[in-house]
């Protein structure tokens, strides 16, 4: 039974923004990062006053649980952290987790592996605030982040280009999205069958602006060749761990090494949404490089989630 709207009330894909929804949280998050060092003196200090939010997390977590954690109590609310077994498991439907927990708190923070399952929870209440947290489809919060490092680097994103090297994944979606929403040419680099779905360049095709494009190919280097920043993840991600042998062959010549780097532009950066495997899509010599800005990836996770949480709480 779905009861529910999602349109302003949830975040589980970087296509619930719009253009404007978009540029707007960013230059909220600029402005929340630069005003934590005020502490309890900061505006938004109390913009979750009296508020609950529930962190469901199936998949295990290090910076997505830890900054929304941090993020909520900044804001001046609080969360429950119930069970997987018991929010996420076989007990009962998703629906009537949802139904229950809208009695109790206003948002849901859900990482999980079936997209659908974030929906049906979603759909299943009235009021409920739900983000995405990571699914296998998506991973718009990353994408987020993301976006607001390479807007510091460059002051503009309109015009850049940047390169995704390794597997056409959840990360791989919310950035293609997130980047040429913003006017971000975004190369993906795969092996063959492993592209991003064909669901995605359609999306992207409609919401690309300002001469943005997605273009896919099969060879890094020419993927890599001029651009101005190369982005890799692991290359098999959470329970996919069956196939890990069998996928560190066939990905093994799109690894982001110093040679494959030297292909890109003279100013170029490195991101990885974190936790990389070292040695295997990445090189210790590139993530620990001059050109690597993972850890202001990992730590703008939480002045975009802040904004996040501003922007569904603000009523």
């Amino acid at each position: 039974m779905n009861t529910g709207t999602l349109a302003g009330r949830c975040f589980l894909s970087v296509l619930d923004f719009s253009p404007d929804d978009l540029e707007h949280h960013l230059a909220l998050a600029a402005t929340l990062k630069r005003d934590r060092r005020l502490g309890r003196e900061a505006a938004t200090s109390a913009a979750l006053q009296g508020t609950y939010v529930a962190i469901l997390f199936e998949k295990p977590s290090l910076r997505t649980r830890s900054t929304f954690e941090i993020a909520i109590r900044e804001l001046g609310g609080d969360f429950i952290d119930p069970s997987a077994d018991v929010a996420l498991g076989t007990r009962e439907s998703l629906a009537d987790v949802g139904r229950s927990l809208e009695r109790w708190v206003e948002g849901a923070v859900v990482r999980t592996y079936d997209q659908a399952r974030i929906v049906d929870l979603a759909m299943a209440t009235s009021e409920l605030r739900v983000i995405n947290a990571l699914s296998n489809d998506e991973h718009p919060c990353q994408a987020l982040a993301d976006c607001l490092t390479l807007q510091e680097r460059w002051g503009t994103l309109r015009g850049r280009r940047v390169a995704f090297v390794g597997d056409g994944n959840n990360v791989a979606t919310s950035f293609a999205q997130a980047a040429t929403m913003l006017g971000v040419t975004v190369h993906v680099a795969t092996p063959e069958g492993f592209a991003l779905p064909a669901q995605v360049g359609a999306d992207v095709e409609r919401i690309a602006r300002h001469g943005a494009e997605l273009v896919q190919f099969t060879d890094p280097v020419a993927a890599v060749r001029g651009v101005d920043a190369v982005y890799t993840d692991v290359w098999t991600s959470m329970g996919r761990e069956g196939e890990q042998a069998e996928r560190n062959r066939l990905f093994a010549p799109f690894q982001v090494n110093e040679a494959l780097l030297a292909h890109a532009g003279a100013d170029v950066c490195f991101l990885h949404c974190l936790p990389a495997h070292r040695g295997e899509e990445v090189t210790d010599a590139v993530i620990d490089g001059p050109a690597s800005v993972v850890f202001d990836q990992a730590e703008n996770r939480l002045h975009t989630g802040k904004a996040l949480l501003v922007m569904l709480f603000e009523d």
